[in-house]
């Protein structure tokens, strides 16, 4: 019998209430960010501009390498890195910086498949400017870190790490 990898162990939780992300190894808490959800709350359905409750995966790892920064568009860098003067230029921009965790509901009915799919949403876990407040919903539905912690986040997990989105804080 293979003994899991610690990576394996590891998992994350997103609190709508806190405003906070959460990481766990072995059910400890290694590190608590400060995220930004969706301005609209919880909710699972296509076009609601709501993050998604229950849980998921991280199904993709996109924008390793990439500077801190990096500006992403359709999950691709544009070549891009943000600076003020950017964000002047296209102020009608959702900025996706720096890297991209991708997630994947898990629970059919619920968060996978059909008009609840969070993978399909693109629901993100992904970088956002250093003007844009934590700490205080605002997001359209994907979850807002900051990208110095993300880059941290995204060399801890690896793909498959689970994550739990509750709208309230437990435990």
């Amino acid at each position: 019998m293979s003994v899991p990898s610690a990576k394996s162990r590891r998992e994350i939780r997103v609190a709508l209430d806190t405003q906070t992300l959460r990481c766990l190894e072995a059910g400890r808490l290694v590190r608590t960010f400060d995220v930004s959800t969706a301005s609209r709350g919880a909710g699972q359905q296509t076009g609601s501009f709501q993050t998604p409750l229950g849980r998921h995966v991280i199904r993709a790892k996109i924008g390793h390498g990439q500077p801190e920064g990096a500006v992403f568009v359709g999950r691709r860098p544009t070549g891009e890195v943000w600076s003020c003067g950017l964000h002047d230029q296209h102020a009608d921009r959702d900025w996706i910086l720096t890297r991209i965790l991708w997630l994947s509901g898990t629970e059919p009915g619920f968060n996978r498949l059909g008009s609840v799919d969070t993978m399909r949403r693109y629901i993100y876990i992904h970088g956002t400017p250093p003007s844009e407040p934590l700490g205080h919903p605002g997001s359209h539905g994907c979850v807002r870190m900051r990208s110095v912690d993300l880059v941290w986040l995204f060399d801890w997990v690896e793909a498959l790490t689970p994550v739990t989105i509750v709208q309230d804080e437990v435990g």
